[in-house]
């Protein structure tokens, strides 16, 4: 029987079990948390648990489409190797270096197949922005049934860390939480989430409704999450019950395809309170010294926020000779992926 993903991963991840077994005990026994509270958790983890999928809607594929109006002709959510777009690293080729990590990541399960996985990241509802923003502005929300589909590592595979699983085999993946959370009294770019608190949010709160996300203020959270390959198609239909997108989006193009797309596949349209930052405050020492004036360039009314990038981002595929100055197309797109980091980062939620 040929090997799955899947089954590739949870090999791994059974090899690491003892350890992780060790590590998950001492950090009960250090935070007072019993056994039995541990194991609710997980239960309702793996029971109501989501993955997010983030993207930024106004980019442009590989046909020509914003990607929310490719979503909307499509309806499924693509690869990389299919859309030619990528918020993190581009290589949509066979052959290519993303091609490569996935072969070494899943075990050449892959290999010359370019229906590959779809990254995103597991949500537990701890932040508005979503668990994983600097992938994109807006993000689906899918059903639980998807966890069954999923493999998953402790921040971003392309760093090949060593703790892998599924959801069935989640203990290496939750002892680096755990570990994480108690050294640290951090997690999942949430400060003062001690391994109580984390516990208590697994066994109460996954269920809560969806706004209840947008009562505390965005973390600014670029690294840490829990990453999620999805295997298969992911379906809006059958597969996505929530948009969360960017309000800077209402009103226009965008915001209309997107209620276009909610209308078609029954998903349900939420807005988070959004992110905008004065140009005065970009800094020169977190994404270079080119973040300032780049934000100047593309500043409307002094302030920038996703809406505006991604209008920059496309007159820059549009008209890439009026950026000239500014190096390759490749470089100025990354250019404006580190500013959209920036506003991720450092700017201010642009709702109460």
């Amino acid at each position: 029987m040929k090997i799955t993903a899947q089954t590739h991963i949870e090999k791994m991840a059974y090899e690491l079990r003892d350890h992780a077994h060790a590590v998950i005990k001492n950090v009960l026994l250090m935070s007072n948390i019993s056994t039995l509270s541990l194991q609710l958790a997980m239960r309702e983890l793996a029971q109501h648990s989501r993955v997010a999928l983030h993207f930024h809607p106004d980019r442009i594929d590989s046909r020509g489409l914003t990607v929310v109006n490719g979503l909307l002709r499509d309806g499924v959510y693509k690869s990389q190797f299919e859309t030619h777009v990528s918020n993190g690293h581009l290589s949509p080729e066979l052959g290519g270096s993303r091609d490569h990590f996935e072969n070494k990541l899943f075990g050449n399960t892959y290999s010359g197949i370019k229906h590959r996985p779809k990254y995103g990241a597991l949500d537990f509802g701890l932040c508005s922005l979503g668990p994983a923003p600097r992938f994109g502005s807006c993000y689906f929300i899918t059903h639980p049934q998807i966890l069954s589909r999923c493999t998953f590592s402790y921040m971003d595979s392309y760093r090949q860390p060593k703790e892998k699983g599924t959801i069935k085999c989640f203990d290496a993946i939750l002892a680096a939480l755990l570990s994480e959370s108690f050294e640290r009294q951090y997690a999942l770019g949430i400060p003062g989430l001690k391994p109580n608190k984390l516990i208590e949010h697994f066994s109460q709160h996954l269920t809560d409704d969806i706004s209840s996300r947008f009562d505390t203020a965005p973390s600014g959270n670029l690294d840490h999450y829990i990453e999620a390959q999805i295997h298969g198609d992911v379906s809006l239909d059958q597969d996505v019950a929530m948009l969360v997108a960017d309000p800077s989006f209402k009103g226009n193009a965008i915001g209309d395809s997107f209620i276009a797309l909610c209308d078609e596949y029954s998903i349900e349209l939420h807005w988070h309170q959004g992110r905008q930052i004065n140009v005065s405050q970009v800094p020169d020492d977190f994404r270079g010294p080119t973040m300032p004036t780049l934000a100047q360039s593309i500043a409307e009314n002094e302030f920038i926020n996703a809406e505006i990038i991604g209008r920059a981002a496309y007159h820059l595929q549009q008209q890439p000779a009026s950026w000239s100055e500014r190096g390759t197309h490749a470089k100025k797109l990354q250019d404006l992926k580190l500013l959209w980091h920036v506003l991720v980062k450092y700017g201010e939620s642009t709702a109460p």
